[in-house]
């Protein structure tokens, strides 16, 4: 939940990531929920991209994720992921995508090895806000 942030400021240098630092409140505009997974399948013009329906509450939203490589469709189905909600719609080979779920990627060296979609460790209701 954001609120007020502590005036003290962070006096530890931050690590480089080669993204630039973001401020408190620009973390606060991410509208973060959780989401569950109703469908997922392949998408039908793309070899890497699988096509899911996310039950968000209120909702349910379509999202296109690169992600076929590391799992498969059905293996998706159930899980709660974290969900970027407020991102700008985007066409992915011909269809639209609402969210983006977020995702670890294993790398070694330069290489990426692995993808991770990011889940709950026990049930939460659809929609719930991620602070």
């Amino acid at each position: 939940m954001c609120e007020a942030q502590d005036p003290t400021p962070n006096t530890e240098e931050p690590q480089d990531t080669g993204k630039p630092t973001i401020t408190y409140d620009d973390f606060c505009r991410l509208d973060l929920r959780i989401g569950t997974i109703k469908e997922a399948g392949d998408h039908p013009n793309a070899d890497r991209l699988v096509v899911l329906q996310v039950d968000l509450g209120d909702q349910t939203r379509q999202i296109v994720a690169g992600i076929k490589a590391y799992c498969e469709p059905e293996s998706l189905v159930g899980k709660q992921i974290v969900v970027v909600t407020n991102l700008a719609p985007r066409k992915m080979r011909g269809m639209e995508s609402n969210g983006m779920l977020l995702a670890a990627s294993v790398t070694e060296g330069d290489e990426l090895r692995d993808v991770v979609v990011l889940s709950t460790d026990k049930p939460v209701p659809p929609g719930s806000s991620v602070s």
